[in-house]
């Protein structure tokens, strides 16, 4: 008897034991990751959430919170039927939360997405991110610039639209000038994805403005400088840019190499034979210190 009354009370701790080990896995503090489906189900979300426990962040204040989700969220999923949003090797330079609002600068990586991967990969960060009580809205930057091709610069969770992911609707080759090692302009030919809205001359430039792929080539645009509008009419290529970023580049920016990079990427496009610089949307005859009012044509 007393043998049996000693297996059932270990029986009873054991159930005992598993029961608490259960109810503390089941208390502990989760989040959600939001990601990719792989293979996106008729109908339904492209998001979906994956838990991660990070006990780390227990203690943890509102900004160090959303530092540890962000970086979470950056390393990926676990789950092989998911998949990131945000391009591989994006990483993140600054988080800042004010006012109930995160702020969040990654790096170049992140500025190569456009269209519908792009609204994905911002409502992916968004979602993330709101789960912390003190953050209502989010605003992501690229090396510290808006992506100026957005519709809206500031994302709250109650805006999201779980659409069906749209893949790449096509492809263009091009060749991109960027600067070598002595600081001459130097060719990176390159295949260009486009999402839809995009133009071929629209990826040229933002292609230019994520910088080179090499290791041998370093970035020809200016820190901060960004094609206002770009656009093509018959096989001429209009670049527009705003003469209220002069006030804020660094007075030795090279705008001329910028210019020259520029015209030679978007007429290695078989649809381009000429590009014109405007300035806020008008012809004018200088850009900085640049002469811009005659037509670029580059041979190749």
């Amino acid at each position: 008897m007393k043998r049996w009354m000693c297996l059932l009370l270990s029986a009873a701790l054991l159930l005992l034991a598993l029961g608490c080990a259960q109810k503390t896995e089941e208390e502990a503090e989760g989040y959600d990751l939001y990601f990719l489906r792989a293979e996106p189900e008729m109908g339904g979300g492209a998001l979906q959430a994956e838990k991660a426990y990070l006990p780390e962040l227990e203690n943890a204040d509102p900004e160090e919170t959303a530092k540890g989700l962000m970086e979470a969220l950056l390393q990926g999923p676990l789950d092989g039927a998911l998949k990131s949003a945000v391009p591989m090797g994006t990483s993140l330079l600054s988080l800042e939360v004010s006012g109930g609002r995160a702020l969040v600068d990654v790096s170049a990586s992140y500025g190569s997405l456009s269209g519908v991967a792009l609204t994905l990969a911002d409502y992916a960060v968004t979602m993330t991110l709101t789960q912390v009580p003190e953050i209502s809205s989010v605003k992501i930057t690229v090396r510290g610039q808006e992506l100026a091709y957005r519709n809206k610069q500031t994302f709250v969770s109650r805006d999201v639209l779980l659409l069906p992911e749209e893949d790449v609707v096509g492809t263009v080759q091009a060749v991109l000038y960027f600067l070598d090692e002595n600081g001459v302009l130097a060719p990176e030919e390159r295949t260009l994805e486009l999402y839809e809205g995009d133009t071929q001359v629209f990826a040229v430039a933002r292609a230019l403005e994520n910088g080179p792929e090499s290791k041998k080539l370093s970035a020809v645009l200016p820190e901060g400088f960004r094609v206002r509008s770009v656009w093509l009419e018959e096989d001429v290529c209009y670049v527009n840019l705003s003469s209220s970023q002069l006030e804020t580049l660094a007075p030795e920016a090279d705008l001329q190499t910028a210019a020259d990079s520029l015209a030679r990427s978007l007429c290695s496009l078989d649809t381009v034979d000429e590009v014109r610089f405007l300035v806020d949307g008008e012809f004018g005859r200088w850009y900085g210190s640049v002469d811009i009012s005659e037509p670029y044509v580059f041979a190749g």
